[in-house]
């Protein structure tokens, strides 16, 4: 059965930087590049039009989509198909319970929910130290992770992790750990 792992957590929880260390220590985690519709970054997601975005929901390959920031991300069946191809493990990000369910029940895999942490303050720091022109947007977007977070009391993770008291390489080693007992 294929696997993958739902990262998620607020702004400059450390997902980037975690999946990235995922990557060197085992080949086979690969990040999943989500689709984008609008604009800013480019880096990290495939680009696609309304148009085609329209098509893909005809079609009933969107597994997620949110909204945020004045762009829209997508979850798509055809590109988790092939981000598990050959035995890869995606590393989804994401920034909503909804879409940690969605995911996980609208994609058949074995699914690691991972919640990453940090404090306020921390994103804030991270954002204005990476040059995000666009930190209250990100502080906005922790406010709301926390109440999303609040609001769903049932909602079970497989392990919780605090980016603010470990390493990118402490809390990738714990989620290799997780994964590899899962698997």
């Amino acid at each position: 059965m294929e696997r993958g792992i739902l990262l998620y957590g607020p702004p400059a929880s450390g997902k980037d930087t975690v999946t990235s260390v995922l990557a060197g220590l085992d080949r086979r985690y690969v990040p999943f590049t989500r689709l984008k519709i609008g604009t800013g970054r480019t880096h990290g997601y495939r680009m696609a039009s309304r148009r085609e975005l329209e098509q893909l929901e005809a079609r009933g390959e969107v597994v997620y989509r949110n909204d945020r920031y004045g762009n829209t991300y997508v979850v798509d069946r055809t590109g988790l198909r092939e981000a598990t191809s050959a035995g890869q493990v995606p590393v989804v990000h994401l920034g909503q319970v909804t879409g940690v369910r969605a995911v996980a029940d609208g994609f058949t895999a074995q699914w690691c929910r991972v919640l990453l942490w940090c404090r306020r303050e921390t994103t804030e720091q991270r954002s204005i130290g990476r040059g995000d022109v666009d930190t209250s947007a990100r502080l906005e977007a922790w406010d709301a992770t926390e109440r999303d977070v609040a609001d769903n009391p049932g909602m079970e993770w497989d392990l919780l992790v605090h980016t603010d008291d470990l390493s990118p390489q402490e809390a990738a080693e714990r989620i290799h750990a997780m994964v590899s007992r899962a698997g």
